[in-house]
């Protein structure tokens, strides 16, 4: 991974998965280590953000190193600047690059122009870091990743996309209930299956959230309406109604099933009232393993992780 860009979780391996988990978990034991003295890290912002921003802010600090974050209106993408001319003369000041765009394919242009790594901090296709995240939240609760069961109910959004990708490369299965026109792309779903194929993971897609639910490991969901659809707001809302989880919802789930979901939530939405802050509610443990999961990403990728660590398992 080291000087590497990562917009997608097809970019790791299993093998970079089980690494990065591993570095997680024993950065985020030591805290404060000066692995990225000297190295800067560009925030380059097309949407605003509280756990992705102060995320890598905080992980580049408690690295050693520094952040420099660029609002909407100081670069105005494509717009004031060509992105290609962004990247480039961000390459001239910076180690790195974590962009969170509306469109994927802003990305690309900046990787492609960018002669220092780039990261995807969101965009319309995926989110990588978050899925990460979560695949480190899940070890840490249960203790393992092969042969769990992961359900999402919603939207075949870019949380969707990243987990579907990053689920079976674990050996994690993964089900997904959205309605009828709301599901994962089927590029997406294609390489998800072959991983699948060849971890012995299984995929699973309906419309039916009970079905994907019933003994499931991990009940994941995500919002309705995310940052550019508040045009269709009421129409989503309508057609998704049927998949709020619920304590009832919940209930098909293992006894020890954790409920997840990468904030913010609209409670009494896409969650009902409570369930956020039930015992079975995991969110806040996600939101704060960004900021390990990134540190070990950043320490990786920018080649300053000099400690010995002992192998995941």
């Amino acid at each position: 991974m080291k000087g590497k860009d990562l917009l997608s979780v097809a970019d790791l391996s299993g093998e970079d998965i089980r690494l990065l988990i591993s570095e997680a978990m024993n950065i985020k034991a030591e805290g404060w280590l000066s692995l990225l003295n000297r190295k800067i890290l560009a925030l380059v912002f097309e949407k605003p953000s509280l756990r992705t921003r102060v995320s890598f802010e905080i992980a580049m600090q408690q690295l050693g190193g520094h952040c420099v974050y660029l609002s909407p209106d100081e670069v105005g993408l494509g717009k004031r600047e060509s992105v290609s001319d962004v990247a480039q003369v961000l390459s001239r000041y910076v180690d790195a690059i974590a962009a969170r765009t509306f469109s994927h394919q802003t990305l690309e242009i900046l990787a492609s122009y960018s002669n220092v790594p780039v990261i995807n901090a969101l965009s319309d296709w995926e989110h990588p870091c978050q899925a990460l995240a979560d695949l480190l939240t899940i070890y840490e609760k249960k203790g393992e990743l092969q042969g769990l069961t992961l359900a999402f109910v919603g939207d075949g959004n870019n949380v969707a996309h990243s987990l579907l990708l990053a689920a079976p490369l674990m050996g994690v299965n993964f089900r997904i209930a959205s309605p009828s026109g709301y599901a994962v792309q089927e590029g997406i779903l294609r390489l998800a299956q072959e991983y699948a194929t060849n971890s012995g993971a299984e995929i699973f897609c309906t419309e039916q959230p009970q079905l994907a639910v019933s003994g499931a490991d991990i009940v994941y969901t995500d919002v309705w309406v995310s940052m550019g659809q508040e045009a269709k707001a009421q129409e989503r809302r309508h057609i998704f109604t049927s998949y709020q989880v619920n304590s009832e919802l919940l209930s098909l789930a293992k006894g020890d099933a954790i409920l997840m979901h990468p904030l913010p939530a609209h409670r009494g939405e896409e969650v009902a009232e409570g369930i956020l802050d039930s015992v079975q509610s995991v969110v806040f443990d996600q939101a704060e393993n960004r900021m390990h999961l990134q540190k070990a990403l950043l320490a990786i990728m920018l080649g300053g992780l000099d400690i010995a660590l002992p192998a995941y398992r």
